[in-house]
């Protein structure tokens, strides 16, 4: 089954692009020219990663991106297409799992994609195991008392 990916970006040659590269490379790609566009697909649809560009028709649409696909409870990757790369690491390019910075070689693009979607799925299994073995509060209570 192909990996699907939303990519949100408003330059039409980058989004044509990056879609043609991914198709190539076996994933199901869908596209939004906007945030607001993005946002809306990320409620009708589920997606194995988002990426977007940072800046659209705000300097920081990109990260409306981002926060509306972490509220998914689906839980998509997230990695975030910028020209300008962070000068602080611990600034708010970190909403994102992974940043990718414009211009990318193709192999690169599809290397950090390949890895970014192994790390998160291992990580999605490792909350779900852990949430397995948490015992509700209301049982804690139960066992003490």
């Amino acid at each position: 089954m192909k990996r699907k990916i939303l990519l949100v970006d408003d330059d039409a040659t980058v989004l044509l692009t990056l879609k043609a590269v991914l198709e190539l490379n076996q994933f199901d790609v869908q596209t939004a020219s906007s945030a607001a566009e993005g946002i809306e697909k990320l409620i009708s649809s589920e997606y194995d990663m988002v990426i977007t560009d940072s800046r659209m028709e705000t300097d920081d649409a990109g990260f409306h991106v981002i926060r509306a696909a972490r509220q998914q409870r689906y839980n998509p990757a997230t990695a975030l297409l910028t020209a300008y790369p962070p000068r602080n690491p611990d600034g708010k390019h970190n909403s994102a799992q992974s940043v990718l910075v414009k211009p990318i070689g193709t192999q690169d693009l599809l290397r950090q994609i390949e890895a970014l979607l192994v790390q998160h799925q291992d990580e999605k299994q490792s909350r779900a195991r852990l949430a397995h073995f948490d015992i509700p509060p209301s049982q804690k209570e139960q066992k003490a008392g």
